[in-house]
């Protein structure tokens, strides 16, 4: 649920299809995502998942959508 959730948020961010998004998927390396795009799709998170503001220091060590899915799964 978590990860269907996410993948919704993320292609409709950065305008890719659901099936291009995977666990291993990068938000740099396969989207081409600046600090921006990042923090923007965080806050989009934050409010759709309800699991408050997400630390800068944790926001750093998400570089996959794999490590997203694991920092929502530690928080609700």
């Amino acid at each position: 649920m978590i990860f269907e959730k996410l993948t919704e948020l993320v292609a409709d961010q950065f305008g890719v299809s659901p099936d291009d998004v995977t666990m291993e998927t990068s938000f740099v390396d396969d989207f081409n995502a600046d600090s921006i795009d990042i923090v923007e799709l965080m806050m989009a998170v934050e409010q759709a998942f309800g699991i408050g503001e997400i630390e800068e220091n944790s926001l750093e060590k998400m570089k996959t959508i794999g490590d997203v899915v694991e920092y929502i799964k530690e928080r609700v």
